[in-house]
């Protein structure tokens, strides 16, 4: 049984959602939506490496909050309702230097104020590189400022998500 209140667009769309983002900039692709989770992809090149040739434990870090915070999102009704990041923690237990990485998002608690997001990041082997837990708050979708023109950054963006937000 689905978890998702909003119906997933295709992964087209979403992907577009991210354009001139963090998320485009790292080469951050959503590749499938499932009943449970959201799942994305990642290259580990000069983006997303660290001076060492690593995968930088931030780009993991940026990989798995956008996945949770997709998904997060995607279980709430938009127009009444926003998931904002609480906190994340990273464990970062396998060295990548090449390829790409893939995230999976599933939870571990779906409640009217909190979500708790687990998202493991494994290497094309399948081995797991980084296990990381969201923590999300649901708080009121909040109406648009009058700076923006009356219209909202949120509004432009299917789901309501913000720019870079992440949420």
């Amino acid at each position: 049984m689905t978890i998702w209140k909003q119906q997933p667009a295709d992964l087209e769309r979403i992907n577009g959602w991210n354009a001139n983002s963090m998320v485009d900039h790292l080469g951050m692709r959503i590749t499938e939506i499932g009943e449970d989770f959201v799942r994305g992809t990642m290259p580990v090149d000069a983006r997303t490496r660290q001076p060492f040739g690593l995968l930088h434990g931030g780009a993991s870090v940026a990989l798995a909050e956008s996945l949770g915070s997709l998904a997060g999102t995607m279980c709430l009704d938009a127009t009444k309702e926003m998931a904002v990041g609480l906190d994340i923690n990273a464990n970062h237990v396998r060295a990548v230097t090449e390829g790409v990485v893939t995230g999976t998002a599933r939870p571990l608690h779906l409640g009217r104020s909190t979500q708790v997001w687990e998202i493991r990041i494994e290497d094309e082997n399948g081995k797991l590189v980084c296990i990381s837990r969201l923590t999300l708050a649901v708080v009121p979708r909040q109406a648009p400022t009058a700076e923006a023109g009356g219209r909202s950054e949120r509004q432009s963006r299917p789901g309501g998500r913000a720019a870079g937000s992440g949420a």
